[in-house]
């Protein structure tokens, strides 16, 4: 087997970086938010994760401190609504750079729900969707010590809605929600098939 291998500082040498194609698939951490002047905010960060389970707590990073990061950072809270492939095109209109002010709710045709326990509302239509409560955002810095214009932020999650036809015998049923990923590129998947191991014990 011939391996291809670069370092980093001397570029990658191929058509395109590699890098998010190979960190994935990776789920979407569809972002709303809430503008100190009311304005909602929607949009999809491919760098999003859950970091533990007690408690709940969730991730999204940002290249930029763009309009979702402001907007935590100044109402303590945000929701993460789960994309999902019936919801593929909207999705997609939301992660355009609309100028500042516009809400993606609209621009994607979505309905805003209220939510429990915050005041920024969730994606109605979406199969799932997380209340979070701000935790702490972070400014990361490279090896070399220069901070970078990537931001993420934590929240705890603090309520949940799931839409009951993903729900099957109490478990949530990836196969029926179909979420999507995001890849490499202009690239993405859809969760569709499970399968199941056993841990071993030592």
């Amino acid at each position: 087997m011939s391996t291809y291998s670069y370092e980093v500082a001397k570029g990658h040498g191929l058509p395109h970086n590699p890098f998010k194609a190979i960190v994935a698939p990776r789920p979407i951490g569809w972002i709303s938010t809430r503008s100190p002047e009311g304005t909602l905010n929607l949009a999809p960060y491919s760098f999003f994760n859950a970091v533990c389970d007690t408690p709940p707590i969730v991730m999204f990073s940002s290249s930029g401190y763009k309009d979702s990061v402001t907007n935590v950072d100044a109402s303590g809270e945000f929701v993460f609504n789960l994309a999902t492939e019936d919801l593929k095109d909207a999705m997609n209109v939301s992660s355009a750079p609309y100028p500042h002010g516009t809400s993606e709710f609209e621009k994607a045709g979505l309905t805003a729900a209220a939510s429990t326990l915050i005041g920024t509302p969730r994606v109605a239509e979406a199969k799932a969707a997380f209340e979070c409560r701000h935790l702490q955002t972070l400014r990361l810095a490279g090896l070399d010590g220069r901070q970078a214009d990537n931001w993420v932020v934590f929240g705890e999650v603090v309520a949940v809605h799931i839409d009951e036809s993903v729900l099957v015998d109490g478990l949530f049923d990836v196969t029926r929600a179909r979420p999507l990923a995001r890849l490499g590129y202009m690239d993405y998947s859809v969760v569709d098939a499970v399968f199941q191991m056993t841990r071993p014990r030592a």
